[in-house]
C-alpha cells in the first residue's frame, strides 16, 4: 500500500511539473487548465477562447487536412506555413514562372492563383455523444456492429445540421482512446488561392541540415486567401465570380512582440500522438515502424535529391515529395534517439507497475486489463507491422507501382462493357520524371530483397531471378517500357486479356503480399486495441483528481506555454535568432565564400543578404533585443499537423506561427518533456518584414493592419 501511495504521489507531482503539457479541446477545458492560463498570463475570459461569436477559435482553420492556418483579415486572408503551401505552391509553378523557387506575390485579387483540391475547414462547434453512442450497448457488439453503430450516429447527426445549414458536415471520432466518443461540425470551403509565398531559399532555409533543430532562422510561411459565394458569403466551389471571403472573425496581429516567459498559445489540428500507449506499443514503434521506415526513406530519397539538384524541372516536380518524406524521416531518427535517452520504455513500465496495482487494490477492470496478454499479442504481430512498414514505404514511391496498386487493390473507377469495371490512368507527368521513378524503384526493390521476410516476398521477386538474371534495372526497364498500365487515357479492364501483362502481375503479386500483412497485422488488432482503451480508462479512473486530454486526432485543440529558452547540452538555447545569425549561416551557402564549409540549404540570393545586413529593421525591431527577431521559442505542446497554428499572446494577439519541435522533443507524440521539448515559431514580424521589403505587398500589409 505505501508502495502504490508513493507511485501516485510521484505521478502527482510529475502532472504538477509539466502542467502546460496538453492539446486541450476546447468544448470542455478543465477549470484547473483555464486557472493555469490566467496564472501563467492569459488575461481574457474564458469564452474569448470558445463560446463567444468574437472567441478566437473561429479564426483558426484546418488547412488542407494536414496543417493549420489562422484568417488574419476582414477579406479571408490565410497564414499558415510555407511547407503546408508547398504543393499549392509548386502545382503552380513551372520552368518559366517557378514561383517555388522564386516566390510569388499578387499584387491584386485577380493574380490571386486558384488551387485544385485545396481547401479550408472551419470547426462550427464540437459536442460528447458518448452517452448516445453506449445506448446501444456499444462495448458489447463486434468491431464491424461498432462501426455501423457510429456511421449510424454520425449520418443522424449529418442530416440534423445540414437541416439547419446544408453547408455543414459532422464527423464523428474516438476520444481518449475509444473511451468516449465527440462529434464535430465543420464548414468547408473549397476555393482558396495562393496570394504570396517567399523564394524557397527562405521558405526552406536551411533544408533538412537544420530541420527539428535549434537554432532556426527559417521563413516558413504562405499567404492564401479563401474565396466564397458573392450573395451568401458562404462556400463555393471555385468560379471566377467568387469574392473574398468575410469570416465572422480574425486575428489581430501584433508588432509587441514578447519577451522570455510571456504566455503563449497555439491553437491548431494536431494530427496523431499516443501518450496513453503501452511500453509493448513503444518498443513496437520504434523496432518495428521508425526503424525501417527511416533506412528505407534514406535509400529512396538520396535518388531524389541526386536527379532534382542536375535538373530544375525535376526539382519542382519532386521538391514537394522530398520534403514530405523527409521530413519524417529526420522524425523516426530523432524519436527513436529520444526514446533511448529518456528512457521511456523505462517510465512507461514504472506507471504501468502503477496501475497494475491500483487494478488489484481497487479491482477496477481486474478481469479486463491483461498486461501479460498486451506484452504477447504486441511481440506476436511484430513481424507483421515491421513488414507493413517496408512494404508501403517500397511500393508508393514511383509512379508504376501506384498505379499497379490501384489497378489490383479495386481502385477501379467506372463501369464498363457487360458492367465490368475499368480504370482511366490520366497523365500525370507534370509530378513525376520517369528515369527518377525508375532509379528509385531499382534501389527500393533491392532493399526490399534484402531487409524483408521470405514470408512477405512478392513472387516478382522469383522472375527477376529467374527470368531476368538478378537484375532489377532491366526488369523495371521492362515494366515501363511494355506494362499498359504506363498507357494514358487507355481503359483497363481487368480481364484475362492483361494477366500476362508484366505490370498488372507485378501489382497481383504486390496485393498477394499485402493481403497476407494486413491478415497476419490484424489477427489480433481488436484485442489490442481493446487492451489499450482498458489501460487508457484504468490511468483516467487513477488519476481522477487530474485534469487529462485525449491523444490527438486532427481535431481543433488548444495549448498553452511560455516564451522560453531550454539547456541545450548544458549551454543556455536561447530563445529567438537574429538577422545577424541568418547572414552568418548565408554565408556557409556561398560556394566562393565558404569554400569546403559549403551548404547548399544555406543559399539565399543577393536581395536576402543586403535585407539581412541591415542595422535597423524599422518597426519590425524588438524591444527586447533591440533587433528583429526571426524564430523564436515556446514550450507549447505540437504534433505534426500544428504546422501553421498561430501563436497567440495572452490577448489572443497573433505573434507568431508554429512550424517545427526542436530535435529533444521528438518523442513528445508519446512522452511530453517540459524540460527539453520545444515549439519553433516564426515570429510574425518576420512574416511582415519579408512581405513588406522583399515582396512589397503594400495592399496585403495595409490589409492586414498590424498593431
Amino acid at each position: 500500500m505505501k508502495k502504490l501511495l508513493l507511485l501516485l504521489f510521484t505521478l502527482q507531482c510529475s502532472l504538477f511539473t509539466y502542467a502546460d503539457e496538453g492539446m486541450w479541446t476546447l468544448m470542455d477545458l478543465p477549470k484547473a487548465v483555464y486557472d493555469k492560463m490566467v496564472e501563467e498570463g492569459y488575461q481574457l475570459e474564458y469564452d474569448k477562447l470558445y463560446h463567444d461569436a468574437d472567441a478566437i477559435y473561429n479564426a483558426i482553420v484546418n488547412f488542407g487536412g494536414y496543417c493549420s492556418g489562422v484568417v488574419v483579415s476582414k477579406d479571408g486572408l490565410v497564414f499558415t506555413n510555407h511547407h503546408c503551401g508547398f504543393e499549392a505552391i509548386r502545382s503552380n509553378s513551372t520552368v518559366e514562372h517557378d514561383y517555388m523557387l522564386n516566390g510569388f506575390c499578387a499584387k491584386s485579387f485577380a493574380e490571386e492563383l486558384p488551387n485544385e483540391d485545396l481547401f479550408v475547414s472551419f470547426m462550427v462547434a464540437q459536442k460528447d455523444v458518448t452517452d448516445i453512442v453506449e445506448e446501444y450497448n456499444f462495448r458489447d457488439l463486434s468491431s464491424s456492429k461498432r462501426e455501423e453503430i457510429l456511421n449510424l450516429i454520425e449520418e443522424m447527426e449529418n442530416k440534423r445540421i445540414k437541416a439547419i445549414d446544408p453547408t455543414l458536415h459532422a464527423e464523428m471520432k474516438p476520444y481518449y482512446e475509444g473511451n468516449r466518443y465527440y462529434v464535430d461540425i465543420y464548414q468547408n470551403f473549397n476555393d482558396v488561392r495562393l496570394v504570396f509565398t517567399v523564394p524557397k531559399s527562405m521558405g526552406k532555409f536551411g533544408g533538412e541540415t537544420d530541420n527539428w533543430m535549434w537554432p532556426r532562422q527559417t521563413c516558413d510561411f504562405s499567404v492564401f486567401r479563401i474565396y466564397a459565394d458573392p450573395s451568401t458569403n458562404g462556400p463555393a466551389d471555385y468560379s471566377k465570380t467568387n469574392v473574398p471571403y468575410h469570416p465572422k472573425k480574425w486575428a489581430q496581429v501584433s508588432l509587441q512582440g514578447y519577451k522570455e516567459g510571456d504566455f503563449a498559445m497555439t491553437m491548431g489540428y494536431p494530427g496523431s500522438t499516443e501518450r496513453y500507449l503501452s511500453s509493448f506499443g513503444i518498443k513496437e514503434m520504434r523496432d518495428a515502424q521508425n526503424l525501417p521506415r527511416w533506412q528505407t526513406r534514406e535509400v529512396k530519397q538520396e535518388v531524389m535529391l541526386r536527379h532534382m539538384r542536375a535538373d530544375e524541372a525535376v526539382r519542382i516536380k519532386y521538391d514537394s515529395k522530398y520534403a514530405q518524406s523527409a521530413n519524417y524521416w529526420k522524425n523516426a531518427i530523432g524519436m527513436n534517439k529520444c526514446i533511448d535517452s529518456l528512457d521511456i520504455i523505462g517510465l512507461k513500465q514504472g506507471h504501468e507497475k502503477a496501475i497494475r496495482e491500483y487494478v488489484e487494490k481497487t479491482g477496477y477492470l481486474k478481469d479486463k486489463l491483461n498486461f501479460d496478454l498486451l506484452d504477447s499479442l504486441y511481440q506476436k504481430r511484430f513481424n507483421a507491422m515491421r513488414g507493413l512498414i517496408l512494404f508501403s514505404e517500397t511500393f508508393r514511391a514511383d509512379e508504376l507501382s501506384v498505379r499497379a496498386r490501384r489497378f489490383t487493390n479495386g481502385g477501379m473507377a467506372a463501369q464498363g462493357k457487360k458492367n465490368k469495371t475499368f480504370v482511366v490512368f490520366d497523365d500525370t507527368s507534370d509530378t513525376y520524371d520517369e528515369a527518377t521513378d525508375k532509379e528509385m524503384q531499382v534501389v527500393l526493390l533491392k532493399n526490399y530483397a534484402e531487409k524483408a521476410d521470405a514470408k512477405y516476398m512478392p513472387t516478382f521477386y522469383e522472375t527477376i531471378k529467374n527470368q531476368y538474371g538478378g537484375d532489377y534495372a532491366k526488369y523495371v526497364d521492362d515494366l515501363w517500357a511494355n506494362s499498359v498500365l504506363m498507357k494514358n487515357g487507355k481503359k483497363l479492364y481487368s480481364d484475362k486479356k492483361l494477366q500476362k501483362d508484366l505490370g498488372v502481375q507485378y501489382g497481383y503479386d504486390m496485393s498477394a503480399v499485402m493481403f497476407e500483412l494486413y491478415s497476419d497485422y490484424s489477427a489480433d488488432a481488436e484485442t489490442i486495441e481493446e487492451q489499450e482503451r482498458y489501460l487508457c480508462a484504468a490511468k483516467v479512473r487513477m488519476e481522477e483528481d487530474m485534469p487529462h486530454y485525449s491523444d490527438a486526432n486532427f481535431t481543433l485543440r488548444m495549448s498553452y506555454g511560455q516564451v522560453g529558452e531550454y539547456d541545450m547540452y548544458g549551454k543556455p538555447s536561447g530563445y529567438y535568432t537574429t538577422p545577424q545569425s541568418i547572414y552568418k549561416k548565408m554565408q556557409l551557402g556561398d560556394k566562393e565564400k565558404a569554400g569546403s564549409n559549403y551548404n547548399f540549404e544555406y543559399f539565399a540570393e543577393p536581395i536576402m543578404h543586403e535585407l539581412f545586413s541591415a542595422s535597423d529593421f524599422g518597426q519590425y525591431t524588438d524591444a527586447t533585443s533591440g533587433t528583429m527577431n526571426l524564430c523564436f521559442l515556446t514550450n507549447n505542446d505540437i504534433t505534426g499537423g500544428n504546422s501553421g497554428s498561430p501563436v497567440f499572446d495572452g490577448k489572443n494577439q497573433l505573434i507568431g506561427l508554429a512550424f517545427d519541435g526542436n530535435w529533444e522533443s521528438l518523442s513528445a507524440d508519446i512522452f511530453f518533456d517540459s524540460k527539453l521539448a520545444r515549439c519553433i515559431c516564426v515570429d510574425i514580424r518576420y512574416v511582415l518584414f519579408m512581405m513588406d521589403k522583399w515582396g512589397h505587398a503594400d495592399r496585403l500589409i495595409k490589409e492586414i493592419d498590424a498593431k
